[in-house]
């Protein structure tokens, strides 16, 4: 066998392992917690616009805390971290353009922090050690 040959065999079972290993993880949930009429409605029109604009690779929590002086407090976790948060007013009438504008923050913040994460230096230490 050459040695060309031995390499590109290697290289193509590194890549397979690789994808593999993505693909152990499931992607495109979007977790409801919510709890208000409010909070549903922000998240079905949240969720709606997403999946209509990204293909859903990464996976979200949408949480609310209502309050009665304030309304909701609506937030999105991406990888256990903040990405938006918003107080909802209690007599909003329409939320669906604020969902929509909140779905394509989170989408730009995620992307965002997907570069971040590539073009990250984690030659002496492991991601979860920064």
């Amino acid at each position: 066998m050459s040695g060309k040959w031995w390499c590109a065999l290697i290289l193509s079972l590194a890549v397979s392992c690789a994808m593999a290993a993505e693909e152990d993880e499931m992607m495109g949930f979007i977790v409801d917690d919510t709890i208000s009429h409010i909070g549903h409605d922000f998240y079905y029109s949240f969720s709606e616009r997403l999946r209509d604009t990204s293909r859903m690779d990464f996976n979200l929590v949408v949480r609310e805390r209502p309050d009665a002086r304030w309304g909701s407090l609506v937030t999105v976790e991406y990888q256990q971290r903040l990405v938006y948060r918003r107080f909802l007013p209690p007599n909003t009438v329409e939320l669906k353009d604020e969902a929509y504008e909140a779905a394509d923050s989170v989408r730009l913040e995620v992307v965002r922090r997907k570069l971040e994460a590539l073009l990250q230096d984690t030659t002496d230490l492991e991601k979860d050690e920064l």
